[in-house]
């Protein structure tokens, strides 16, 4: 069976054990995901072991968070795994702009997800220099997301929201402990980052530990609030 959430295309099978999006590409899957029919109707099943927002919205982020994201800034698109989610709930009503800096990474993502869904603007930029995609990205956004797996991820997350992200828009940081500290326990690492994105101006509503869909991984929400 088939539940509806608050949220576009975003749905629960067999009520609240396992996510799943409303594929907008139906016949298309983009990582080998499981796919659920119901109706004539085509839904892709969201691994948490695969997505880091997959795993933190089973991890207690509300699902509604993304009620109302039409239009995001993806740092780090990899191959195009969550971003593809995404796509789904904001359908062709929003637009991603997914950033990625590796050149063979971005021409998977292109080929593998990109080219199939036309609500994706690829970027192959640095997120560390986000001013150097402003004429490409229409501003303001609404939420930024950012999986970089770099030490200054944090950082490059609340650089790119000062420039893009309206008042109240939403940001999300997936932390990977060992990728900014390995000397350090991960606990203390989010604390961290989330204290830093609380003195850049933001509102640090969620840390979310990842275990056991990711080790030593946690999610970050925050609200821009200057």
């Amino acid at each position: 069976m088939v539940y509806p959430t608050l949220v576009n295309n975003l749905f629960w099978i067999e009520k609240n054990k396992v996510l799943a999006t409303k594929n907008i590409t139906p016949g298309l899957t983009f990582y080998k995901e499981e796919v659920y029919k119901e109706k004539d109707t085509e839904y892709r099943i969201w691994n948490p072991y695969k997505s880091k927002l997959a795993a933190a919205f089973l991890k207690g982020l509300e699902l509604d968070v993304f009620k109302d994201i039409r239009k995001i800034l993806y740092l780090g698109t990899s191959t195009g795994t969550t971003i593809s989610h995404i796509s789904d709930i904001i359908s062709d009503d929003g637009v991603i702009y997914g950033v990625e800096v590796a050149p063979r990474v971005m021409l998977e993502f292109i080929n593998r997800v990109a080219k199939y869904r036309k609500n994706i603007v690829p970027l192959f930029f640095d997120a560390r220099t986000p001013e150097l995609y402003m004429d490409i990205v229409e501003i303001p956004i609404d939420a930024v997301y950012c999986d970089v797996a770099q030490p200054d991820e944090t950082k490059i997350a609340a650089d790119n929201a000062d420039l893009y992200l309206k008042k109240n828009g939403k940001i999300f940081v997936a932390i990977k402990a060992r990728s900014i500290d390995a000397t350090k326990p991960p606990p203390v690492i989010y604390e961290n980052e989330a204290r830093y994105l609380r003195e850049r101006g933001y509102n640090v509503l969620k840390i979310i530990d990842l275990e056991p869909y990711e080790k030593d991984h946690a999610m970050i929400y925050a609200i821009k609030i200057k």
